[in-house]
């Protein structure tokens, strides 16, 4: 066996529509598929897919999603920009309101700048330029 990489992370929550705005309107992803009576929605995301779980779907068992008891501490997205400076006037027109600050971080295509912030539901996205 060899692994190829990341086919898709699945996000629970209990706020189906913001972050379904979210992911689309400011990250850009596109809706690929919905299973409305399961709680699933499947969003592109280049080669892979950010799936949005609800939790009163099916799927779930209904439990309101906690991040302190997450095993996982953030998502990298690659994304594509003119320049830093662009990527941020972009995020800030979407209405992201953190403090952007990029830093060199090393990921999957070694090591490059990024930057952090967080979806409605507060998870942790890290951002790097490609």
């Amino acid at each position: 066996m060899q692994l190829q990489g990341l086919d898709h992370v699945v996000i629970r929550t209990s706020k189906v529509e913001q972050l379904l705005a979210f992911y689309q309107q400011v990250l850009g992803a596109t809706l690929e598929r919905v299973l409305e009576d399961e709680g699933l929605y499947q969003l592109r995301a280049g080669a892979a897919l950010i799936d949005l779980l609800s939790t009163t779907g099916s799927l779930d068992s209904g439990a309101p999603p906690d991040a302190r008891s997450s095993p996982i501490a953030h998502i990298c997205l690659q994304v594509r920009a003119p320049s830093e400076q662009a990527l941020i006037r972009s995020l800030k027109r979407k209405g992201v309101m953190e403090t952007l600050v990029f830093a060199t971080r090393y990921g999957a295509t070694g090591f490059g700048r990024s930057l952090y912030i967080h979806d409605p539901d507060d998870n942790t996205l890290e951002l790097k330029l490609v």
